[in-house]
C-alpha cells in the first residue's frame, strides 16, 4: 500500500492523505513508519489543517472500528493519536475489564507512566495487525501527561480499560506494536477468539495453550 511520500513535510503528507476523501488507509505491521516512531508535535499543521487530520482519524477510527488511532497507523510520523470507546459490553465484561465508555479524545505528544504495580492481561489487537488477538499484561493504571488539539494540558489517571487503550496507543507513536508486549503462545486468529476464547478474562485461553497470566496484587 502507497503511504505519503517519506521525505515531504509532513504537511504535505497530511494534505496528500486527505485529499482522496473518507476514511485513510491504514498501514499494516511491516511498514516501516510503524517501527520508526514520531515526531513531537510543535505546529507542523496548521490549526485548520490539525482539525481535518483529527476529524479524518476520527472517521477512520469509527469505520475500521475500533477504540483508538495514531497517526503512525495512517502513515504520518507524528506523535498524534485519538481514542473513544462507547464500551457496548456485558456487564460481566465490563467489570472484569473495567472497560467504561471514554468520549472522543485526541491526544498531542501523549506519555505515561505506571501508577502502582498492578498489571492486567486481557486479549488485545490492532487495526494494523488485523485478524489477530493476544494477550498483554500491561499496567492496571497509568498516569497520561501531554496535550490536547487545542494545546491545553493533559494529566490525567487512567484505569481499567481506558488505561489500556491510552498505552496501546502511545505505544504506536514510539514504534512500538502491541505483539511486542504479548504472550504469543496466546496468539489467535479473530475466528479461534470468537469460537474459544471471549470470557471475560483469559484465564481459560492461559490454562489450555500454557501460558501465565501476571499475579493480583
Amino acid at each position: 500500500m502507497a503511504t505519503p511520500r517519506d521525505h515531504a513535510p509532513l504537511a504535505e503528507q497530511v494534505e496528500e492523505l486527505l485529499a482522496a476523501g473518507g476514511p485513510l488507509p491504514i498501514v499494516a505491521a511491516g511498514d516501516p513508519v510503524l517501527r520508526r516512531g514520531t515526531e513531537s508535535f510543535d505546529g507542523q499543521l496548521d490549526p485548520a489543517l490539525l482539525a481535518r487530520f483529527v476529524e479524518a482519524l476520527r472517521l477512520t477510527m469509527h469505520e475500521a472500528p475500533g477504540v483508538g488511532l495514531a497517526a503512525p497507523q495512517v502513515g504520518v510520523p507524528l506523535r498524534i493519536a485519538v481514542i473513544e470507546d462507547p464500551a457496548p459490553v456485558p456487564e460481566e465484561v465490563r467489570l472484569a475489564r473495567g472497560r467504561v465508555p471514554q468520549p472522543f479524545r485526541v491526544l498531542v505528544n501523549p506519555t505515561y507512566e505506571p501508577v502502582g504495580a498492578a498489571r492486567a492481561a486481557f486479549f488485545e489487537g490492532c487495526l494494523s495487525v488485523p485478524g489477530w488477538q493476544a494477550v498483554v499484561a500491561r499496567h492496571a493504571q497509568v498516569r497520561l501527561t501531554g496535550e490536547d488539539e487545542y494545546g491545553d494540558p493533559v494529566d490525567e489517571v487512567f484505569s481499567g480499560w481506558p488505561a489500556r487503550i491510552v498505552q496501546h496507543e502511545t505505544d504506536h507513536l514510539d514504534g512500538i506494536l502491541y505483539l511486542d508486549r504479548a504472550e504469543l503462545r496466546s496468539l489467535s486468529s479473530n475466528q479461534a477468539m470468537a469460537q474459544r476464547w471471549t470470557q471475560p478474562t483469559p484465564k481459560e485461553a492461559a490454562d489450555a495453550l500454557g501460558f501465565a497470566l501476571p499475579s493480583q496484587p
